[in-house]
């Protein structure tokens, strides 16, 4: 029998415990349940939720009644320190992370499942990748598509050539907010051209000048539009376009996901090139990003490899949202990355 690792959960609130209620019963629940990092931990045989925290008492209380867990903490310090757990969630909210995952990573915790977005400025992800490295601690980002068979699918047919070489990637997610919405869209831009280095990014964010507080932005602005220049010479773009879906564009074909993953369009070049015709896209079993991010991590520290959502590409897609909304701030010019500007900080100020 494999091994269990025993998992302490930070934050208690939507993501941490809650979410599942408000997907149950869509037509699109089977894409994403178990949710929550609470149910996931549960429900995932590689794992047991030991103890949960949450700044407000009675709420800690309530989720570890919901999920039996053992013991629950308002101090997640505490938490860390007694019960000394091998795995860690945080689903706290942005302005937390950076500390949490540094102080788990330097208190013999051995596996981070961090919660988007990442941080609130570079040089907290700095810090965070610092600390997981320094440590060998095994780090998957909150950004479930990744983990997803039907997106892994659509990565397995690229790196295939089945579309021919990758033109563009192009994300139709709105003008969301940056880091709480669009985290998802940088990741999948990253995912699907291949997860390269990125040369620059420019784009338009959406907020008010008020909002700007020296290197600081006191919102999560809107990304009206945002290019990526990925160094191996994919184009990537974020649109105002709604939906949650993503187009690949190669020279011989595109895919392109339907009504946030439930479905794929494949087309592949046919005897006139101009012209593309219908493939039928494979099969995929349907399992909760959530369970296989958190199994992914059982795995990592099994077998010593790296995760599937390492903190590398976590800071990386940071950066391409953190560089498009300084982009902005410059008057709308190329922002080479690694951005200079590491101290820019972005966040609400209720986070």
């Amino acid at each position: 029998m494999a091994k269990q690792y025993r998992v302490c959960l930070i934050g208690c609130g939507r993501m941490g415990a809650t979410i599942d209620d408000e997907v149950q019963g869509r037509p699109d629940s089977f894409l994403w349940l178990p949710f929550s990092h609470a149910a996931a931990c549960v429900a995932c045989d590689r794992t047991e939720l030991v103890a949960v925290s949450d700044i407000i008492a009675e709420k800690a209380e309530a989720i570890r009644q919901r999920y039996h867990a053992p013991h629950c903490y308002t101090n997640y310090r505490e938490m860390i320190e007694r019960e000394q757990p091998d795995i860690v969630c945080i689903a706290t909210r942005p302005a937390t992370h950076a500390e949490m995952t540094v102080f788990a990573a330097e208190n013999g915790v051995k596996g981070i499942y961090c919660e988007k977005p990442l941080c609130c400025s570079m040089a907290e992800a700095d810090a965070m990748v610092e600390a997981v490295e320094k440590h060998g601690v095994k780090f998957n980002y909150g950004t479930q598509r990744r983990y997803m068979r039907f997106y892994r699918q659509m990565r397995e047919l690229i790196d295939a050539g089945e579309i021919g070489d990758v033109q563009c990637v192009i994300a139709q997610y709105g003008v969301s907010a940056a880091l709480w919405g669009l985290t998802h869209a940088a990741d999948m831009l990253m995912y699907l051209a291949g997860d390269p280095e990125i040369d620059f990014v420019q784009g338009t964010i959406i907020c008010n000048e008020n909002d700007w507080e020296g290197n600081r932005l006191n919102a999560d602005p809107g990304i009206a539009s945002g290019y990526v220049r990925f160094a191996n010479g994919v184009h990537g773009y974020n649109t105002a376009g709604t939906g949650s879906e993503f187009e690949v564009c190669g020279t011989k074909g595109k895919l392109r996901t339907l009504n946030n993953g439930m479905s794929c369009h494949f087309r592949k070049a046919s005897e006139y090139p101009r012209i593309l015709e219908d493939v039928p896209f494979p099969k995929v079993q349907r399992e909760s990003g959530t369970v296989m991010g958190i199994k992914d991590i059982a795995e990592a520290l099994d077998t010593g490899r790296e995760t599937e959502g390492p903190i590398q590409l976590a800071r990386r897609s940071q950066e391409m949202l953190m560089g498009i909304i300084e982009s902005h701030r410059l008057g709308g010019v190329r922002v080479q990355l690694p951005m200079v500007n590491r101290a820019l900080y972005v966040g609400r100020l209720n986070w």
